[in-house]
């Protein structure tokens, strides 16, 4: 907690693989160039290849140069981070390979261990730190998503890590919280005393979220196949985002306080069941269709042989407590779809009575609060408001939007968009977990989701063929029109 001293060293394991080169490494760099790193503060990666320091170097300086984009990389600030690098080439999951990381981090105290790796050997690395006595009361622990790929693997993972590492020493990463926008919104709810007293059934009349993304699974097939859009997205991303929509206020920032709540909406999630799935859950798999202006192949041509993982998923969410009771949520997400949004709309319910009459009652529209997380990062209300000029009887209305984007936060000489990942690192190395999940929270997660999963599979639910660049099969339009709504294109 807050008593602890700051992370003075990260061992970044699977040093050399795509997520720490594309995101951890850059997030590292720009932390440094913004004076968040301490004097003395080390990074040393890890991984089964052997490298030269220089070559590995050379490897960090490309990656971040990438991200850095036209603005370049300042030589003085990359002469400093360089110098905090150093690459040890060992067996994580074996003693000995334990025994160099303790070597190579020395005199270090209170030690980082990312592990961008495959959650199937989580144990395995945890057993030979363990080994090599490097888990100590100040270490740390970051464990990436998916932790398990249903309750009874995510309860034997958590418990692998858990023999060596207290609750407390482990961070479980959502990339998701550590966006700005995510973020705001904790700020939008409960500090201002605008929505919170209309936040709940009296005056919501539903909520959508989107995590919609134009890229096909590609070379992704293998882990794509074994766990399809509900367990890649829906238990994680998705669930995450209807929490911090959903939950009540906490009494403090303080992690638990925070956690607690999140927990109870998980807890309040009504199940899904075979008699239901069929009217409250859609899957779907991309076929052949043209994306981006290209031909792009379905999702079996891709993998080269049939399949009935779900490229798609739609879902209606009921949560059976008293704020939200009668207020659905409706959640979907797929590949190949039109565009690239992560979205969460608020539709409030139409004013009781108008008091308009002829062409102004009919350009009445209910309030919506639209909150984008990307590519934009923008918060927008949508007010009803008078026209401008005259009309021939009375006045006409319409709906105007009212923007926090944070495009002008952007906006500069030396602005940029953080990467989610610079916020979340620098919270590990605070000793801050307020933006990690917490086990329970995780289990109560997979719990939810491997009932629609089983009632998909008793039902005998397969996957509907959507055409890749379409916003999904045709029941995805009829499982939120059932109840005379629609989704917010």
């Amino acid at each position: 907690m807050a008593d602890q001293p700051l992370a003075d060293t990260i061992v970044l394991f699977g040093g050399t693989g795509d997520l720490a080169q594309k995101m951890l490494f850059p997030s590292l760099f720009f932390l440094d160039a913004d004076g968040f790193l301490a004097d003395g503060f080390r990074i040393i990666a890890t991984a089964r290849a052997e490298l030269e320091l220089d070559a590995f170097v050379a490897q960090v300086k490309e990656a971040v140069g990438a991200r850095a984009g036209s603005s370049g990389l300042d030589a003085k600030v990359w002469d400093r981070f360089a110098k905090r690098l150093s690459y040890v080439g060992a067996d994580a999951t074996t003693p000995d390979g334990a025994k160099e990381l303790r070597a190579a981090i020395g005199e270090g105290r209170t030690p980082i261990y990312y592990l961008a790796l495959s959650p199937s050997i989580y144990g395995r690395v945890c057993k030979a730190l363990a080994a090599a006595d490097m888990a100590g009361p100040n270490t740390r622990i970051v464990l990436e998503k998916p932790i398990g790929r249903d309750l009874e693997s995510s309860k034997l993972t958590n418990a692998e890590v858990a023999e060596v590492f207290p609750e407390e020493s482990i961070f479980r990463i959502d990339h998701y919280l550590g966006k700005e926008t995510v973020q705001n919104l904790l700020a939008l709810r409960f500090a201002n005393t605008l929505f919170e007293p209309l936040w709940n059934n009296l005056t919501i009349d539903h909520v959508q979220i989107t995590v919609a993304e134009t890229e096909g699974v590609g070379d992704r097939w293998p882990y794509y196949d074994e766990y399809g859009a509900l367990r890649d997205m829906v238990q994680n991303h998705m669930l995450q985002l209807l929490c911090l929509v959903a939950m009540e206020p906490p009494a403090d920032m303080e992690p638990d306080s925070v956690r607690n709540e999140k927990v109870k909406v998980l807890r309040s999630l009504r199940p899904v069941t075979r008699a239901d799935v069929q009217t409250v859950s859609v899957r779907g798999q991309y076929t052949a269709g043209v994306a981006g202006g290209q031909s792009a192949a379905g999702y079996e041509t891709e993998r080269g042989q049939a399949s009935d993982t779900e490229t798609f998923v739609a879902l209606r969410v009921d949560i059976d407590n008293w704020r939200w009771a009668g207020v659905p949520f409706f959640l979907r997400t797929g590949k190949r779809l039109p565009e690239r949004r992560t979205q969460i709309a608020i539709q409030f319910k139409p004013v009781p009575h108008s008091i308009f009459d002829g062409a102004a009652k009919a350009d009445m529209v209910a309030n919506r609060l639209v909150i984008d997380l990307q590519p934009d990062e923008d918060i927008e209300l949508l007010l009803m408001n008078k026209a401008p000029g005259l009309a021939q009887r009375g006045m006409r209305l319409q709906s105007l939007p009212l923007s926090l984007s944070l495009a002008k936060a952007y906006s500069g000489p030396n602005a940029r968009r953080r990467i989610a990942y610079e916020r979340l690192i620098l919270d590990v190395i605070q000793n801050n977990s307020t933006l990690f999940v917490r086990r329970d929270e995780v289990e109560r997660a997979w719990e939810w989701i491997d009932g629609v999963a089983d009632a998909w599979r008793e039902s005998g639910m397969a996957p509907k063929p959507y055409a890749a660049g379409s916003w999904g099969p045709a029941g995805a339009f009829a499982l939120i029109e059932r109840s005379d709504r629609a989704w917010y294109d």
